[in-house]
């Protein structure tokens, strides 16, 4: 039989893959057989060093900041591309998301990029078939206190997956999404480096520990196999039970 989990000779693009969430996904895919494309900020994948993380061994870098459409214009193209993961992310602390600009400045990242993406790559995953899994964050169901915007184009995100997915699926595309609870990454340091808002954090989880990005990939190899092959327009909350009370 064949494995659903075979990915050889698959092209797999993240975005965001450079660290974190997706850099775990890149590595997951690229552990069955994907030739996997990443994305990060940073001019050379050497850049990101020994930083705890990333690790681009295997993995083709671009460096695109999302935030510049047209950069994403100008990024790599694929006559074919079988998985597109969005998993780029900003936040901004200290209320700046209250001001207008890290209230945009969030959006263009979390939401607006993602639309960006889709549209690039839309004729390349038609033609093989392909799927677009959409990274956002439990922060779209419940009130994140002191980051309106990122709370706000979580929940955009949420529902992008529901609307691109109607309209695409005509196409061969299907539209899936993942939301990760408390997961270490650099965006999470503000809590992993604060004894008493880290224990306030793991109290809320039932499994009573954060994710591992390990946890979040096998979501995405789900998602983007034929294993869920019925599976459209959903987002698949992975988040230790964090969002059941």
């Amino acid at each position: 039989m064949t494995d659903p989990m075979d990915f050889t000779g698959k092209q797999v693009l993240i975005v965001g893959g450079s660290s974190g969430i997706g850099n775990g996904m890149a590595h997951a895919f690229l552990a069955r057989g994907a030739e996997v494309h990443v994305w990060g900020t940073r001019a050379n994948a050497s850049d990101y060093g020994d930083e705890p993380g990333s690790d681009l061994t295997g993995l083709h870098y671009a460096q695109v900041d999302v935030s510049d459409p047209d950069q994403i214009d100008r990024a790599p193209a694929f006559d074919s591309l079988d998985v597109l993961i969005c998993c780029q992310g900003a936040v901004q602390y200290r209320r700046a998301e209250f001001e207008r600009e890290g209230w945009d400045q969030v959006l263009a990242v979390n939401v607006s990029s993602v639309m960006d993406c889709g549209r690039k790559y839309r004729a390349a995953l038609s033609a093989a078939g392909g799927n677009m899994i959409v990274v956002s964050s439990t922060a779209a169901f419940h009130a994140t206190i002191g980051n309106p915007a990122y709370g706000a184009s979580k929940a955009a995100a949420v529902a992008l997956v529901k609307n691109l997915a109607a309209a695409w699926a005509g196409e061969g595309i299907r539209v899936n999404g993942i939301a990760p609870g408390f997961v270490a990454t650099k965006m999470t340091k503000v809590t992993t480096d604060n004894p008493k808002r880290m224990a306030g954090a793991l109290a809320k989880i039932p499994l009573g520990r954060m994710g591992e990005p390990s946890e979040l990939a096998g979501a995405a190899l789900f998602l983007a196999s034929p294993l869920s092959s019925y599976v459209l327009g959903q987002t698949l909350v992975v988040d230790g039970g964090l969002t059941l009370s």
